[in-house]
């Protein structure tokens, strides 16, 4: 039985199977309709969440599972004191596999743990978000054609952000991809990312204030909002949450076929106006959300196609 914590747990050959199998769903979704046939998904989202929740669920619904679980904390026995260790005894008992959301970092793997069940990770704090990177794989993959040789810009909250975290640690294992870091200094990624992931891989990377600058040489734009929720002091927040905001005018000086990637939610930190520019593929991206986790779950189910 294998799980999903981090994208470590992942090799790069298993990566690209995962890809491989995600794009055969996108472009074959009739084939896969009953894989999931009998099988039920338990998605514990202790934190808000529209698209990885929902995806989750649609996934399995478009294999042919069906799904349970809750949306909030507030609407489970964690109110009550429960431990997510028990929770996830329980849980076993009642599902064939899970995806938990949790705002303290670890928390999906002593769900892990505790379970007899494969566990996804939906994203714990600001540590970790797997399946919004291999969304984010999908949609390089699809849409560059190629996941090495690509200059990336990470801009906002690369300290909280846990999809850069995830983003950074996988596209670090292809070859010759760099990195631009595009942040204030109170936001720059944490010391880790930089001594132990690049620095100790010879990854390329430099870390910029200003986006305008950076643009011209980007193939990607990774653009994130400021978490609100990741920060202790609300006058900090206000301070920062304006930061970056990409704009048509900005947009003037990327690479006619740099892509734009975000996460979302968005905030402001991408003008609407963006939206119809063709190089603009955020909403793209979280349709792939969906197919990506099709075919992780049909893996860690291991079953047959």
């Amino acid at each position: 039985m294998r799980h999903l914590i981090a994208p470590e747990d992942l090799s790069v050959s298993d990566l690209d199977e995962l890809l491989k199998l995600a794009d055969d769903i996108y472009k074959n979704p009739k084939k896969y309709a009953k894989v999931c046939e009998g099988k039920k998904i338990a998605t514990l989202f202790y934190e808000p969440s529209t698209r990885t929740r929902l995806s989750f669920e649609a996934a399995m619904l478009n294999l042919g599972g069906s799904v349970l679980g809750f949306s909030s904390a507030d609407s489970s026995s964690a109110t009550k004191g429960e431990s997510v260790a028990d929770t996830m005894r329980v849980i076993s008992s009642y599902a064939d596999i899970c995806a938990i959301r949790h705002p303290k970092e670890g928390a999906p793997l002593v769900a892990a743990h505790n379970s007899t069940i494969p566990v996804i990770n939906a994203g714990d704090g600001g540590h970790n978000h797997p399946t919004q990177t291999l969304t984010d794989l999908l949609t390089i993959k699809e849409l560059k054609g190629r996941l090495n040789n690509l200059t990336i810009g990470c801009c906002g909250d690369l300290k909280f952000g846990r999809t850069v975290h995830s983003l950074i640690h996988t596209l670090t294992r292809y070859d010759n991809n760099s990195f631009v870091l595009i942040s204030p200094d109170e936001l720059k990624i944490p010391a880790y990312l930089r001594e132990e992931v690049l620095e100790q891989n010879n990854v390329p990377y430099e870390e910029v204030r200003y986006l305008e600058d950076s643009l011209p040489k980007l193939d990607l734009l990774y653009m994130t909002r400021v978490q609100k929720e990741r920060f202790f002091n609300e006058e900090d927040y206000v301070r920062l949450k304006d930061s970056y905001i990409l704009d048509l005018e900005k947009m003037k000086y990327a690479k006619d076929d740099m892509l734009v990637l975000h996460p979302l939610p968005r905030v402001n930190e991408i003008a609407a106006e963006v939206d119809n520019d063709p190089r603009a593929v955020y909403f793209k991206q979280a349709e792939y959300g969906v197919y990506v986790r099709m075919a992780l779950i049909i893996k860690l189910l291991e079953l047959e196609v």
